[in-house]
């Protein structure tokens, strides 16, 4: 599936505030002169690189596990419950996408209430809501709007706060090395979904959905609340409004939004049509299961993987690979998927490229805006990507309605395919104007 907040230093020149970047090359963008009145004079304290941060990713990572990995997993309850006959993939997946979404609503209102309460206490109030929304849902799983109040609203509350809980802290305690600060965070989230997409599929099979997702509830509450408690913040910061307007007159801003809103909209596609897919070509439910688990599992070596090389080749470069890839497997590995080998090798490619997004785009949005006005500038980003997130998914589920269900085998599903592959290449396109914008040369660490 990071914002927080963050103050503009008042400066002479024009110029975001600067901040010293892994790279040789200073990414910020020019603005204009005068200061934001809302924004405090600061200067960033010097970055430790390590000490008790290395204990707050921790407590992050585990937080990350279940956010990540429950809403990662809603794969495996959509195929029970397209079996039970609840309704089709096309509506249930709305409840796992809006689940998501909530992140991008509720990014730029997180970022000014962790300003008020602190990450710690929004963590609390987001582990909370995340377990307690499991388990209310285990009592909803016969009403699709049941499922929609639970899963879709109380927990996706409750997955926005742990989502700008998580995104704040690495950058606080890292510099260096904070490409691999948020790749091991958020590969607990890749972790997460494979672990929990196995443990699902088999309490689905002998205990129901509704037991699932309460025994899930539980564990989340037992272990997310004190993961919580490890979470300190070492600079917080100030700020009296919402938005600074002023962002959107810096094109780099201006792409890396719209980038971020194209290329969220395939992200949900493998994870929630990976189960179903496996039983339109006569594979098991547990086969299915399996390939979720490996795509998670991916995703958590992408997300380390990727995130130590933002320290190596630069993060823009990589932001780069990451979507470029993504769209190459969905548009010439997928469709091809016939067999369980082949699908396989696309749910690791896929996992792996798909998860470096999550890992990178943080690490992005820092080099550019600097460690203080990143939580602003990732708040503003993260609330463009409501439409993919609420939408992806549920757009592959139209067409592959529209072109024979699952029933239909591979060609139903291979227009979902095309959709989502195009929206990444497109996404990695606008990310590569960028780049070649600040350096035309391509083998420059930005």
């Amino acid at each position: 599936m990071s914002t927080t907040q963050f103050e503009l230093r008042a400066a002479n020149e024009s110029g975001l505030a600067s901040e010293q970047t892994t790279g040789t090359n200073d990414l910020t963008d020019d603005l204009p002169a005068t200061p934001d009145p809302s924004f405090t004079t600061t200067h960033d304290n010097p970055v430790p690189d390590g000490g008790y941060g290395w204990i707050a990713v921790l407590g992050c990572a585990v937080i990350t596990w279940w956010f990540v990995g429950t809403t990662y997993s809603w794969g495996i309850l959509q195929a029970a419950l397209v079996r039970q006959g609840l309704s089709e993939a096309s509506t249930l997946s709305f409840v796992g996408s809006l689940t998501v979404a909530c992140i991008a609503f509720f990014a730029v209102a997180n970022a000014r209430i962790v300003t008020e309460i602190g990450a710690q206490k929004l963590g609390f109030l987001g582990v909370t809501l995340l377990g307690i929304g499991e388990i209310v849902a285990g009592f909803a799983v016969r009403d699709v709007g049941a499922l929609f109040a639970t899963v879709g609203v109380v927990m996706g509350v409750g997955t926005s706060m742990c989502f700008m809980t998580v995104s704040i802290i690495p950058g606080q305690y890292f510099l260096r090395k904070r490409g691999l600060a948020n790749g091991i965070m958020f590969a607990a989230g890749g972790l997460g979904g494979a672990a929990i997409s196995l443990i699902m599929e088999r309490l689905v099979d002998r205990l129901g959905p509704a037991w699932a997702l309460r025994i899930i509830g539980i564990l989340t509450l037992a272990t997310g609340l004190p993961a919580a408690w490890l979470i300190r913040e070492r600079s917080p910061a100030k700020r009296t409004t919402f938005i600074e307007w002023r962002l959107f007159t810096s094109l780099k801003f201006d792409l890396l939004l719209l980038s971020g809103i194209i290329g969220t909209f395939p992200l949900l596609v493998p994870p929630f049509f990976l189960p179903l897919y496996c039983q339109s070509i006569a594979l098991k439910p547990s086969v299915g299961a399996a390939m979720l688990a490996t795509f998670n599992f991916s995703g958590a070596l992408g997300r380390i993987g990727f995130g130590l090389l933002c320290d190596i080749i630069g993060p823009l470069n990589v932001l780069f690979a990451t979507l470029l890839l993504t769209g190459i497997s969905m548009l010439v590995i997928w469709p091809v998927s016939t067999t369980l080998v082949p699908l396989v090798i696309f749910a690791i490619w896929n996992g792996i490229a798909s998860g470096g997004f999550f890992a990178v785009f943080p690490t992005v949005v820092g080099s550019v805006f600097g460690t203080q006005r990143m939580p602003i500038a990732m708040g503003m980003i993260v609330t463009g990507w409501a439409g993919g997130y609420l939408m992806g998914g549920p757009i592959a589920g139209y067409m592959l309605s529209r072109y024979g269900g699952v029933e239909g085998g591979v060609a139903a599903f291979r227009p979902a395919m095309y959709y989502a592959g195009s929206m990444s290449l497109g996404a990695a396109a606008l990310v590569a104007f960028m780049r070649l914008r600040i350096d035309s040369a391509i083998w420059r660490k930005l």
